[in-house]
């Protein structure tokens, strides 16, 4: 039987079947009956392991019922901590960033890596050669830097991410963008700087959009996540 991985972030479900450490078809749901849908992808093929790394607590009681729907059950939350800490990895950390450092450690073996995960927040874990977890830094996301220019201000708009920016703004629409925009990009390239053996790898909603800028050689993984979920199923087969 295949294994079921699902991410709960804090705005969207996502979810795959995997083999091994094989991803295959994906799903993306983004509504209140998370639960509901999960139930819907193991209505018609029960699972050998579901793993489910989330933002919102699983109380008992759904942790039960979400049990009796696979082979085993593995929650990666703030009250399951067990497999960071089998990972050798801070208990600290988020799920969805637990997953990356286990995805990155597999598929870059023997070498430093540093995971720059652009979502609402921009994170980055650093990793040294033998996989050690060395620590790692949080600052606000692409779009939370956008929203909150606007909510803090009483006379900014709020402004979405540009297809193209300029190095300096010449409105004041484009003065955010180039803002914001140039001030991740300097952000990223500080860390290059700092760790320049390290390989950098990109992921999240925005990994694309700032790779297209980059002049470095980096890798875009949109799945890191769901991989190192899959990997973490794997262990239990």
């Amino acid at each position: 039987m295949p294994n079921l991985l699902i991410e709960i972030g804090n705005t969207a479900l996502k979810a795959a079947w995997a083999e091994g450490k094989t991803l295959g078809k994906t799903f993306r749901y983004q509504g209140e009956k998370m639960f509901g849908f999960i139930d819907s992808l193991v209505e018609r093929e029960k699972p050998s392991v579901m793993v489910i790394s989330s933002t919102i607590d699983i109380d008992e009681e759904e942790e039960r019922r979400l049990g009796s729907k696979c082979g085993k059950l593995v929650i990666l939350d703030k009250n399951h901590t067990e497999t960071a800490v089998s990972h050798g990895i801070p208990e600290y950390l988020p799920s969805d960033r637990v997953a990356s450092v286990i995805a990155a450690r597999d598929m870059f073996r023997g070498s430093g890596v540093m995971v720059f995960d652009f979502g609402a927040t921009l994170t980055i874990d650093i990793l040294g050669v033998d996989g050690e977890y060395e620590g790692g830094n949080i600052s606000p996301g692409c779009r939370t830097r956008f929203k909150a220019i606007n909510r803090y201000s009483r006379r900014l708009p709020l402004v979405y991410i540009p297809s193209n920016v300029r190095d300096t703004g010449d409105s004041l629409v484009s003065s955010i963008e180039s803002g914001v925009i140039g001030g991740i990009m300097f952000e990223i390239q500080g860390y290059l700087s700092l760790f320049p053996e390290k390989i950098a790898v990109f992921t999240g909603g925005d990994a694309l959009y700032f790779a297209k800028k980059m002049k470095n050689s980096i890798f875009v993984v949109c799945n890191l996540v769901l991989m190192g979920l899959a990997l973490i199923a794997d262990d239990y087969v």
